[in-house]
């Protein structure tokens, strides 16, 4: 081999290592949220804690295809961040899939009553209202034809780790097409004045 070829291999070679690790890893998380033996360890978390290394995790270079916006003045939510960066990397990863080539995912973060939502919008085909809860459903895969990238256990995934942190998951249209992932957790405390924000159980 040409040494251009070999390092083409050992490219290949890691891609599909770290492809392999992911899914180990989403496996052995499914089975503890199953199990209800998922460990959490929560505390305030800054968005740009979890985020950037979300992004930087992704194949493919699929982080460079997403918009960031209101991250830098978000308050910080309670959650686990190790497991709040496998969600938003399953669902950036998702989003970036279903997106046509030259419509980049936005990734925006708002507040409202207390909590914060994180919204990760694409400008793919959409989701019919009736196939909205089936895609967080274990080994689903609606609509893919190819098997290559994956098992369908991304959204699962991200759903039942949100709401083991105290949060939700919902799918909504995005205005103009496509569909819209909105995560919403618990705000920690002000940013700004550091006064605790009262949140659910």
């Amino acid at each position: 081999f040409t040494p251009e070829e070999q390092a083409e291999l050992l490219a290949t070679a890691d891609e599909s290592m770290a492809r392999l690790s992911r899914l180990v890893d989403n496996l052995l998380d499914m089975s503890r949220l199953q199990a209800g033996a998922l460990t959490l360890d929560l505390r305030p978390t800054a968005w740009e804690e979890v985020v950037p290394a979300a992004l930087d995790g992704l194949p493919d270079d699929a982080g460079r295809r997403v918009a960031l916006r209101g991250l830098e003045k978000a308050p910080l939510v309670l959650a686990d961040p190790p497991l709040l960066e496998r969600v938003v990397a399953n669902l950036v990863a998702n989003a970036v899939r279903h997106s046509p080539p030259g419509h980049p995912v936005l990734l925006g973060v708002s507040t409202l009553a207390g909590r914060v939502e994180l919204r990760v919008v694409d400008r793919g085909p959409g989701l019919p209202p009736a196939d909205r809860e089936s895609v967080f459903e274990p080994f689903q895969r609606l609509g893919d034809t190819d098997n290559t990238t994956g098992v369908g256990l991304g959204l699962a995934l991200a759903r039942g780790l949100t709401e083991a942190m105290g949060g939700t998951l919902t799918p909504e249209d995005t205005p103009g097409g496509g569909l819209t992932m909105v995560v919403t957790l618990p705000c920690a405390y002000s940013r700004t004045q550091g006064v605790p924000v009262p949140t659910e159980p």
